[in-house]
This record gives C-alpha cells, sequence and structure tokens, in this order.
C-alpha cells in the first residue's frame, strides 16, 4: 500500500467521528407564517443543539443578521422556530440555519438554507396554491414514481406561499410496504416504524411529521415556499370529536407534535391556537380558521336552536373571525377553511340510527345544528357589508368549484360568494359528496374518480392543488384548479 494511501485509511475513522459529532438538520428549514416585517424560521435538529439563524437580502449573504436562536432538546423533539423581525417590505429574504452542538460547542452543522419573499406595501401581483391531504389512505412515499410530486408541481407555480388546508399527516393511516394496483403494478412505499401503525404515542405523532419530511420534494418545496398551517381530523383520528373514545389524550399528544413541526407563530394568549390572520399587503387578508377544536360532538346536527351541542367554530371564533373581515383593508379577503360549507360529511349513525354528520352540513333543508353559525356569520357579512371574500378548502380529496346563492337557498340571507375545493395533494381520491341545499350551492366545475371507483392511488392522475392570482394593476382575483401535471382544469376571474 502506498503511504498516501496508508495515511488516508489511518485518518478515516477520525474523520468519520468528527462528521458523527456534528449535529444534522436533516428535515431542512421551513418558512411560516409570513406578515408585514415577519417570518418564521422553522427547522430541527438531531440532538441537543442550539439554533442558529442567518439571514440577508443578498444570496452572498453580504451584512447578514445572525441571530442566536432557542435550544433544541428532546421536550420539543429537537425541534425550534425563530420569529424575525423588521424584515423589508417585497424583498426576497435569504436565510441558513445551522445547529451548535450543546456537547461540543464546537461542532456545527452543516447549514440548511432556504429563500422567501415579503409581502409588499404597495400592489403587486400576488400568487397563492393550496391544497390538503398529506399521505393518506396509505399512499406514502413511493421514489420509484417519483416522491410526492404535488408538491413539486405547486413550487413550479412560483407562488408567494402556500396553504396546507389540514390532513397535515394522517397518523391514523399507517402505510404498507407495497400495494398492488389496478394494472397490476406495484406501488412501493418507504416504511418507519411511526407509519407503520396509527399514532398513538408521542412519539409515533413526531414520527409521522418526521416521514412526510422523508420527501425530497416536501423539503425542497418547504425551503422555497413559505407556508401557513391549518389542522383538521387526520392530525388526530379520522373524524374525532368531543365524546369518542380516548380522544381527549390522543389529542394531547397530537396537538403537541403539531405545533412543534408546524412553522405556524405560536399566540401569546392562546398557546394552541389555529385560527389567525395572515395580511399580505393592500390585495389580501387570509382568514385561517379552525373547524376542528372547538366542536362539540358529532351528532345527527339538526337541533332547531344554538347549544352546546352545535358548536362548530365557537363563538369567540366566530365573533373574531365576522369582526376581521368587516374591519379588513383588503381588497380581497380569503377564508382558508378545513372543511367544505355545502357538502355533506358523514360520520356513520347515531343510537337511533340517524346520519351524523362531521361538517355542517347536514342534509337539504333550513339551517339547523352547526350550520346556525354558517347562517349567522354569512348574515353578518351582509349587514357589514363586507365584500369580495373567497372560501378555499380542500378535505373531500377531490377538486370542485361552488358558487353559493341566495337565490337558489333555503337560508336566504347572505350575499353571494364562490367556495373552491382542491385536493389531494398526496392521498387516496374520493368523491363527489353530495350537495346540502341550505345555502343554495350551485356545482360549477368538479372533478372526481369514475363512478364506482374510490382510494385511487397518486398514480391515477387525480391529485390536485388550487392557485389564487391576484392581478395588482387591475385588482383582478383569478383562480385555478389544478392537477399535479400542471394542467389547469377549471379557471374563474373574480372582479374586485
Amino acid at each position: 500500500m502506498r503511504r498516501r494511501d496508508l495515511l488516508y485509511t489511518l485518518a478515516a475513522p477520525a474523520f468519520v467521528r468528527a462528521q458523527s459529532s456534528r449535529p444534522q438538520a436533516a428535515q431542512g428549514v421551513a418558512i411560516g407564517d409570513v406578515v408585514p416585517g415577519r417570518a418564521i424560521v422553522w427547522s430541527r435538529s438531531d440532538r441537543p443543539s442550539r439554533m442558529i439563524v442567518e439571514y440577508a437580502t443578498t444570496e452572498s449573504f453580504t451584512n447578514a443578521k445572525r441571530i442566536r436562536g432557542p435550544h433544541t432538546i428532546d421536550a420539543s423533539d429537537f425541534t425550534a422556530r425563530v420569529d424575525l423581525s423588521g424584515l423589508p417590505p417585497d424583498q426576497q429574504i435569504f436565510c441558513r440555519v445551522s445547529f451548535e452542538s450543546l456537547e461540543d460547542t464546537k461542532a456545527i452543522s452543516e447549514p440548511v438554507t432556504a429563500r422567501f419573499r415579503t409581502p409588499p406595501a404597495t400592489r403587486r401581483n400576488v400568487k397563492v396554491v393550496w391544497s390538503g391531504d398529506t399521505v393518506g389512505q396509505g399512499w406514502g412515499i413511493n421514489t420509484e414514481w417519483g416522491g410526492m410530486k404535488g408538491y413539486e408541481a405547486m413550487r413550479r407555480r412560483n407562488p408567494d406561499f402556500f396553504v396546507h388546508s389540514g390532513d397535515t399527516i394522517y397518523a391514523d393511516g399507517p402505510v404498507p410496504s407495497e400495494v398492488k394496483l389496478p394494472d397490476g403494478t406495484l406501488w412501493k412505499n418507504i416504511v418507519t416504524e411511526a407509519k407503520s401503525k396509527p399514532a398513538v404515542t408521542l412519539a409515533d405523532f413526531r414520527g409521522c411529521y418526521q416521514y412526510n419530511l422523508l420527501d425530497e420534494n416536501v423539503r425542497r418545496f418547504q425551503s422555497e415556499v413559505p407556508q401557513i398551517w391549518q389542522w383538521d381530523d387526520h392530525e388526530v383520528f379520522n373524524n374525532w370529536a368531543p365524546g369518542k373514545q380516548n380522544v381527549a389524550m390522543l389529542v394531547g399528544r397530537a396537538t403537541k407534535a403539531f405545533l412543534e413541526y408546524a412553522p405556524l407563530r405560536i399566540n401569546g394568549d392562546e398557546s394552541e391556537r389555529v385560527y389567525r390572520k395572515i395580511p399580505y399587503g393592500p390585495l389580501l387578508d387570509v382568514f385561517v380558521v379552525d373547524m376542528r377544536s372547538y366542536r362539540g360532538p358529532n351528532t345527527h346536527n339538526r337541533q332547531a336552536q344554538q347549544s352546546a351541542e352545535t358548536e362548530y367554530m365557537g363563538r369567540p371564533q366566530l365573533e373574531w373571525l365576522a369582526q376581521g373581515l368587516a374591519e379588513s383593508r383588503a381588497v380581497w379577503k380569503v377564508i382558508a377553511a378545513d372543511m367544505p360549507l355545502g357538502l355533506q360529511v358523514p360520520d356513520g349513525k347515531d343510537t337511533e340510527g340517524r346520519p351524523q354528520f362531521e361538517n355542517s352540513a347536514n342534509g337539504d333543508g333550513p339551517a339547523q345544528g352547526r350550520e346556525l353559525e354558517i347562517a349567522w356569520l354569512l348574515k353578518e357579512l351582509k349587514r357589514r357589508k363586507v365584500r369580495n371574500t373567497v372560501w378555499i378548502t380542500a378535505d373531500t380529496h377531490y377538486t370542485a368549484a361552488h358558487r353559493y346563492d341566495p337565490a337558489k337557498a333555503q337560508f336566504t340571507d347572505f350575499d353571494p360568494f364562490w367556495e373552491f375545493i382542491s385536493g389531494p395533494i398526496h392521498a387516496g381520491t374520493f368523491g363527489p359528496n353530495q350537495l346540502d341545499n341550505t345555502f343554495g350551492p350551485q356545482v360549477m366545475f368538479q372533478k372526481h374518480p369514475p363512478k364506482g371507483q374510490s382510494n385511487l392511488s397518486p398514480a391515477a392522475g387525480l391529485q390536485f392543488f388550487g392557485e389564487v392570482e391576484i392581478d395588482g394593476r387591475s385588482r383582478e382575483l383569478t383562480v385555478r384548479l389544478m392537477d399535479i401535471s400542471g394542467a389547469t382544469l377549471f379557471e374563474k376571474k373574480l372582479p374586485a
């Protein structure tokens, strides 16, 4: 053996030990809740460390600012976030995150990087994408198929930010190693211990978020597209609501894991509050609502009067939303909901054999049950003359455009509006759901599996997302419903 080779062989173990002593940031970096002057920077180490964030307005990091961030320890599953402040408007921001080991402060991770654009102070074009439902119904990361290609399709649209409409994970949905498709080919999933069974422990819930971040499409997406997360049911288990067996403990563990991994800004008054407003310049305010945390039990939903049983968003959130929409000076107000308003989402039957419902819709007829909250909100928006509202959501695993028309409704005291549904981004495809005529929804477009087929894999080509684009000059808002090939399936232009 030559002397040079011998020296390399002797040195190699020392090099490996040196590398292994450095923290790793395998989950990358994510940006969230970007508002004027501020942005959340999220990342995760693999060991006790301190988060270090550097950011600048140039890719060369000239005159970069450095923030000594929080410690990452096992109590937070080694996740951490920094809330950047004092950011200039309408500016490209470059940031890099590294972790300094608490066991050896000279051991520092390789940096992970991200970039994003801050909200404008004046009118310019704004583009938003949205979808929901990630790794559902056993359809996990298939590297032979290209992984979660929906995230790459959305990244290529170069949006200002992404709204994740809920079901950010499927805690109740394990992924098998293989699934045989109708054409005889095999869908092959990456499988981890956490995704081999329904989540029960805190480690299980955390492992579901870690699983999604194994996908390179997701990591690339989150490093270039700021996110706004909300939740729905599968962050805990399907159709969860108060009164279901063992729900309280599971919700507690699931909530902790969600708040550790979501790149959202923690609310000081209510630390686990998910509903919030995201202002994005003079053209757009996004109101993120929470139809899960404050609800009563899932029932037949036909009560004539409001009570604890009919709560859906809850009075404090409803009043916050009505007040915020009325006070908004933005041209457009997008309401990001985790469930649709006019589609029935059933949840089995009660002890008397009556159908139960998961959302507010309960079948044709006057406003009853949870619909009473929606009726109050819509009436209040009409009374306060709130204009230019659009609802976006996912949840039902197909894509659709609905126009709500009081002339065709049972409850009529509201102004017409549009609701757009688009998903899943990486889950089984279903639909269509049955309409409820209470608020007069009219199907203007929908795309779903052929009749008699359900839970189609991502390979079937029925994975969807939506896009909202606002023109800075005309103030016109355009909604596109798209599939992950990049094709526009439906487009609607709405004048301000």
